[in-house]
C-alpha cells in the first residue's frame, strides 16, 4: 500500500516539496486554500540563493529548472553597505559560480509560483482552506472549511506564518510582533530611468544605513530595458525593489489604513535629508507598487517528539525579511524533506532526522534575521557609526573582509 502525503498550503516551499515527492514516485496531494492560481499575486522579487538553488535543482524536473533559469533577473549579486547620501562603506563581491544550482538568482514570486504550480494539475487540491486534523489510528483525517475531509499518512503543514496546522500541533510555538515596519515599492527600471539614479543602485542589492533608527534596502530585478510597471502585479518588467524600515513609532498612527502613495508620501518625508537618488527611487514609484509590511518572527521552540506530522518553512521559523532567507530556508527545508520521506525505512524516523537539522539551521536562521532587523532600525547613533567604520576598514583591508564575511 502505498504512503499518502498531504500538504497543507502551496507556497514556495510546499510546492517544491511535492514536485520531489512526485518526482520520487511519491503519493501526494496539495491542499491550498486559494481558489484559483491567480488568487495569490505577489509582485516583488525573491533572492534565491545557493540553498533555494540547490532545492530547485533537485527537485524540480529537468525542465522546469531550465524553465526557472530563463526567467531570472540579470545584474551582479555583488552587495553593497551605503550611507544615506550614497558613500561607499562596503562592497562585498559574489562571483558566479560555476554550476547555476551553486548560484544566486533573482527571480519575480508571481513568475517562480507559475514555475512550481506546472504540472501540479493533479496534485493541487485549490479551495481547500484547512480547518483542523483528527489522529485515526496511523492515519490522518484533514477537514476543511467547506465541509471536505482527506485522509493522509503524513501532513506536512507548508501554510505559512499564520499556520493552522501548527497552532493545533504545537500550540506553544509563537510567532510575535517584532516592533518594526517597512513599507516597500518598486522602482522602474528602464533605459530612461537608469540614467536617473546613481548606477550602483542597479549594479547589485545594498543596505543603506543612514546614523540611526531606520534603514533602507535595495536590489534590482533586471530582465533588460523593458516597459515600465503599471502595478504590484507586473511580473514581465524591470524595477529596483526598495524597502524602508523603522521602529512603527515613526509612522503615523493610522498606518495600517493608509493608501499606497500616503505610504509613499510617508516614507518620502522620512527620508527627505538624504541624497536625490534614493528620493527619486521612492517618489518615482507606482504608487499601486506601494505596500505595508508588518515584521514578525517567530520564537525558537525545544525539540518535539516526531510523528507523522511534520512543518516545513514558515509554519514553523517565521523570520524578518532582513537577511533575504526566509525563502531559501522553505526550499531548503524542501529538499531536506523529500530526502528524507523517499529514501525509505520508519517514515516517523524519517521525520525525526529532518527535524533535528532542519531546527539546527532554521532556527539559527531566525535568530540571525532579527539580529539583522534589529541593526537596520538601530537607535544606537554610536553603534552605527561604529559598525560604518568597522565596513570601511573591511572594505580597505581585504583579510578583515574575507575573516568577517566569508
Amino acid at each position: 500500500m502505498r504512503t499518502h502525503i498531504a500538504i497543507i498550503g502551496g507556497g514556495i516551499g510546499g510546492l517544491c516539496l511535492a514536485h520531489g515527492l512526485r518526482k520520487a514516485g511519491m503519493d501526494v496531494t496539495v491542499f491550498e486554500r486559494d481558489r484559483t492560481p491567480q488568487d495569490r499575486l505577489q509582485g516583488y522579487r525573491v533572492h534565491i540563493d545557493p540553498n533555494g538553488a540547490r532545492a530547485l535543482h533537485d527537485c524540480l524536473p529537468p525542465h522546469l529548472w531550465r524553465t526557472f533559469l530563463a526567467t531570472t533577473g540579470r545584474g551582479g549579486q555583488d552587495f553593497g553597505f551605503l550611507t544615506e547620501q550614497l558613500g561607499r562603506l562596503l562592497v562585498l563581491e559574489t562571483p558566479l559560480a560555476a554550476d547555476p544550482a551553486d548560484d544566486h538568482h533573482s527571480v519575480s514570486r508571481i513568475t517562480l509560483r507559475d514555475i512550481l504550480l506546472s504540472e501540479l494539475g493533479d496534485v493541487v487540491r485549490f479551495g481547500s482552506t484547512f480547518e483542523r486534523y483528527e489522529r485515526d489510528g496511523e492515519a490522518t483525517r484533514l477537514f476543511f472549511e467547506d465541509g471536505t475531509s482527506a485522509t493522509a499518512d503524513i501532513v506536512v503543514a507548508a501554510d505559512g506564518g499564520n499556520s493552522r496546522v501548527r497552532r493545533q500541533y504545537l500550540p506553544h510555538a509563537r510567532r510575535v510582533d517584532t516592533g518594526i515596519t517597512t513599507v516597500a515599492g518598486k522602482f522602474p527600471l528602464t533605459a530612461r530611468t537608469r540614467k536617473l539614479i546613481d548606477a550602483r543602485l542597479s549594479e547589485g542589492p545594498n543596505s543603506i544605513l543612514p546614523p540611526r533608527g531606520m534603514g533602507l534596502f535595495t536590489a534590482p530585478h533586471d530582465l533588460g530595458d523593458t516597459g515600465e510597471a503599471t502595478s504590484l502585479m507586473d511580473n514581465a518588467s524591470s524595477y529596483i525593489l526598495w524597502a524602508f524600515g523603522a521602529a512603527r513609532r515613526r509612522f503615523p498612527s493610522d498606518l495600517a489604513d493608509l493608501s499606497g502613495e500616503r505610504l509613499q508620501r510617508t516614507v518620502a518625508n522620512l527620508i527627505h535629508s538624504w541624497h536625490p537618488d534614493l528620493k527619486k527611487l521612492v517618489e518615482l514609484s507606482h504608487p499601486d507598487t506601494v505596500s505595508l509590511l508588518p515584521i514578525r518572527t517567530s520564537i525558537p521552540i525545544e525539540p518535539w517528539e516526531p510523528t507523522t506530522i511534520t512543518l516545513l518553512g514558515d509554519a514553523i521559523h517565521s523570520m524578518t525579511p532582513m537577511r533575504g532567507i526566509g525563502a531559501n530556508t522553505a526550499l531548503r527545508d524542501a529538499r531536506l524533506l523529500c530526502q528524507a520521506l523517499t529514501a525509505g525505512g520508519d517514515p516517523v524516523a524519517a521525520i525525526g532526522g529532518y527535524e533535528r537539522r532542519m531546527r539546527e539551521y532554521g532556527f539559527a536562521a531566525v535568530r540571525d534575521s532579527l539580529q539583522a532587523a534589529e541593526q537596520f532600525v538601530g537607535e544606537n547613533a554610536v553603534a552605527r557609526l561604529g559598525f560604518k567604520t568597522f565596513l570601511r576598514t573591511a572594505q580597505r583591508v581585504p583579510s578583515l573582509r574575507a575573516k568577517a564575511f566569508g
